[in-house]
């Protein structure tokens, strides 16, 4: 299988390169920042000029800081729903468009959490943004059945 990872941490991505080319993929690796639409656009630029499909797209990406969400600062929110939410809404709008348009099957797997689906104390923004994931993904399963996509996804609430 041939892979193109992102990750906004530089050193983390080349380590996980590391691991996974030790056994024999081929990975290709951009520093992206999932919060930036445009930077997620040009991922998927970049994934279609190497391999000219994508089958699979695994939007996972989270951020989490604890502590009451009436004293979480509204940059917290932000960057939290902006890595948490915003980046999969990001990759689904740059790839599921290019991925219906190759007309083959493919798979998107959007991450949530276990936060996903039970609120927890001290976790407000991460909270709400993974809960907007799991409502999207179940969206976007709604939609890509209506028009009979050869498209599926699912989402994974791992905790």
């Amino acid at each position: 299988m041939r892979r193109v990872l992102s990750d906004v941490n530089e050193g983390a991505l080349e380590g996980l390169a590391a691991d996974l080319g030790s056994e024999g993929a081929e990975i290709f690796c951009k520093v992206v920042d999932v919060s930036e639409y445009q930077q997620v656009e040009a991922l998927a630029e970049y994934a279609y000029a190497q391999f000219g499909q994508v089958d699979l797209l695994f939007n996972n990406a989270g951020v989490l800081i604890s502590g009451f969400s009436w004293q979480r600062s509204l940059e917290d929110w932000q960057w939290i729903m902006g890595v948490n939410f915003w980046g999969v809404l990001h990759g689904i709008k740059a790839f599921v468009p290019r991925m219906l348009a190759q007309q083959s099957e493919g798979h998107i797997v959007n991450t949530a959490s276990i936060a996903g689906l039970l609120a927890s104390p001290l976790m407000g923004p991460y909270t709400v943004g993974k809960q907007a994931v799991v409502a999207l993904a179940e969206t976007l399963h709604y939609e890509l059945a209506s028009i009979d996509s050869k498209l599926s996804t699912s989402v994974l609430c791992p905790g």
